[in-house]
């Protein structure tokens, strides 16, 4: 008798114990990258002898989301968009110097008013602001503008504070984080925000990174060679072949002349730096923003709160090393608008998945509210939680993607781009310029080399695509450009007297 009510107090405490766990709020781990592009991870191959043990690590014990996209690629646009999971047109914070706009949520305030303490670390650089806290968070990390990778000066909660002699900005964040996440009581839920500099250019790796990929050889992308002066020196007759076809007459005009220019491989940064060495930098400077991964990782291990986090890893847009002639972003190519996204989540996500559905910057925001416990998604925001799709349940879902750029005053090089992307088409508008505009078929050319946008074959298909971008814009209230009366202080002292 004694042991049978014994047996019966026991499941009751197991089933309470159940019942508390399943009631405990989820903690969130976003980690954003600055410039890096989708495929520079060790587990793609894309890059021999590339390694990232700890994205290769998020990657195999959580989910791929392979076809990740930011709707701007540029840093202020796409962490507004991050944080309020609106498009670019819609927040205003249209490039790197727009004033942000009054009125703003950013989704950790809804955090903090479900009982979250929210943490921000690193790069804020949005609008018009410096590097003061900002709403939604507890804790500040953070540095003015770009910041610098040796020696940082960051702000802590509104005082700006120099750290020590020899630190590394990318390891001094992740330093920070840790020793917010240990001041938190245990059983209290936690979003931290860490923000990355690295791997924005100009690329600067860790004293012990430095070298370590000096034998590597360099893989340029087949469209590099395209707008060189004497394309059939790289090519020959490459329309032979049956893989291969090259339109070289239906090139944009803006994308040849900006090969040689700042943004462009003939003269880049204007030549202040060679190919070959830029590009092996860039993987030298992406050694410890994995290991900072890593360092986040293992703490949630260690104290035992691997389970019930959600870890999301994702660049903030894409960068190009030679396509189309180009480095740098902006533009509406794959490389540019293409992100990495990984997402390591034990108590829904089985390990090793591969979503190929499409996503966006704009859909993290309610992600994870949804995450977070939150019933409805607030009205402003544009983007829709991918947490069915984590969890591989069938849902209806886009098929396709937008995004959009606006001309800048500091990089007049590149034009306004609206484009949409589906599976297998890509159409871009090259707004403002007297020029030609593309659409290619990402299928069977992904290196976007044959623009269609004359191929009387497409003509319906084209028309169709421009009319949906249209749609969006007028759908969505971007139909107006959203100018700003923005000043570039670089550049005043040139145009003195003529604004």
């Amino acid at each position: 008798m004694h042991k049978n009510v014994f047996i019966i107090i026991l499941l009751v405490y197991c089933l309470n114990i159940q019942a508390f766990g399943q009631k405990e709020k989820p903690n969130i781990v976003f980690i954003l990258s600055d410039d890096h592009r989708y495929d520079f991870m060790g587990f793609t191959g894309a890059v021999p002898g590339l390694q990232t043990p700890n994205m290769d690590r998020l990657a195999n014990e959580g989910a791929h989301m392979v076809n990740a996209f930011v709707s701007t690629s540029l840093c202020s646009p796409s962490r507004a968009s991050i944080l309020t999971g609106q498009y670019a047109h819609t927040h205003t914070i249209v490039d790197n110097s727009a004033p942000l706009p009054e009125g703003l949520t950013f989704f950790p305030q809804y955090l903090q008013e479900m009982d979250y303490k929210t943490g921000f670390f690193g790069k804020w650089h949005m609008g018009n602001t410096d590097d003061m806290p900002q709403p939604g968070f507890d804790h500040w990390v953070s540095f003015r503008g770009q910041g610098v990778y040796y020696n940082p000066e960051f702000n802590i909660n509104g005082e700006r504070i120099q750290q020590p002699e020899g630190s590394y900005t990318s390891d001094r964040l992740t330093d920070h984080a840790l020793d917010w996440l240990n001041s938190l009581k245990e059983d209290q839920p936690f979003m931290l925000y860490l923000s990355h500099k690295a791997v924005h250019s100009e690329f600067m790796p860790a004293e012990r990174h430095k070298g370590m990929y000096d034998t590597l050889p360099i893989v340029t992308p087949p469209s590099m060679y395209l707008t060189a002066t004497d394309s059939s020196e790289f090519y020959g007759d490459i329309n032979k072949s049956p893989e291969t076809h090259v339109n070289f007459k239906d090139i944009p005009d803006w994308v040849r002349a900006q090969r040689y220019s700042w943004h462009g491989v003939d003269h880049m940064y204007h030549g202040q730096i060679p190919f070959d060495k830029f590009y092996k930098r860039y993987l030298e400077t992406l050694m410890a923003l994995d290991e900072s991964i890593g360092r986040v990782m293992d703490w949630l291990e260690e104290k035992g709160l691997e389970e019930n986090t959600i870890v999301i890893y994702m660049g903030d847009n894409g960068f190009s090393f030679g396509e189309h002639g180009l480095i740098d972003k902006r533009h509406a190519y794959e490389e540019s608008m293409k992100v990495p996204m990984l997402v390591k989540y034990p108590s829904k996500v089985q390990p090793g998945v591969k979503v190929n559905s499409m996503v966006m910057n704009i859909d993290i925001a309610p992600t994870l509210l949804e995450v977070a416990g939150l019933d409805q998604t607030p009205e402003q925001i544009q983007g829709r939680s991918f947490l069915p799709l984590l969890e591989q349940k069938e849902i209806p879902w886009r098929d396709r993607v937008f995004y959009e750029y606006y001309w800048e005053m500091a990089f007049p090089s590149t034009p306004t781009v609206f484009a949409i992307r589906t599976d297998q088409y890509k159409y871009i508008f090259n707004h403002g310029v007297w020029d030609i505009n593309e659409l290619y078929d990402i299928k069977n050319d992904p290196y976007e080399m044959n623009n269609l946008i004359r191929d009387p074959d497409f003509k319906e298909l084209s028309k169709d695509l421009r009319n949906q971008v249209w749609n969006w814009l007028e759908g969505t209230g971007g139909s107006q450009i959203p100018l700003k009366p923005i000043r570039h202080p670089k550049l005043d002292h040139r145009f003195k007297g003529t604004f």
